[in-house]
């Protein structure tokens, strides 16, 4: 059951990236959910080339979108690509507990950081996240790698 809901959530995170890619931008996507794991607070997609702002990723538009929260434990984000450096950090800053990760094949991220820093994370190695990173990352490679910062 809770792959299922893990999955659901997922989907949620995949039509964000889509909606990005469709804006130009990179098609990445992300969403939080309530600790009940149905409850959707807010959801994003990195905006970093249609907004020319560097701090619009995928998780930060889904958590700025969720507005302010009395408590983030308990709350699960689901990000179709393993979570950067930054990104990691805004989950251990707002002690989000569950990240439910599409793909980490194109991008390795902070997920193992998070898990041994006691969030739980969950891979799901989502096959349609991973063409659409890897269909992405080899058409526009500048573009990527600008976002990661190499």
């Amino acid at each position: 059951m809770a792959r299922e809901s893990d999955r659901r959530m997922l989907r949620t995170a995949l039509e964000e990236a889509r909606s990005g890619l469709a804006e130009g931008g990179i098609p990445i996507g992300a969403a939080l959910y309530a600790p009940d794991g149905s409850t959707l607070l807010g959801r994003g997609h990195n905006r970093r080339v249609q907004d020319g702002d560097p701090s619009t990723h995928a998780e930060t538009a889904a958590f700025r979108s969720a507005g302010r929260q009395r408590t983030y434990r308990g709350t699960t984000m689901a990000t179709t690509l393993s979570p950067c450096w930054y990104c990691s950090g805004l989950v251990r800053q707002f002690g989000i507990s569950r990240v439910v990760v599409g793909e980490a094949r194109t991008f390795r991220g902070g997920h193992g950081w998070l898990a041994e820093h006691g969030v739980e994370v969950v891979v799901l190695d989502d096959p349609e996240c991973v063409a659409l990173m890897t269909d992405f990352t080899e058409a526009h490679p500048e573009l990527w790698r600008e976002d990661i910062g190499a």
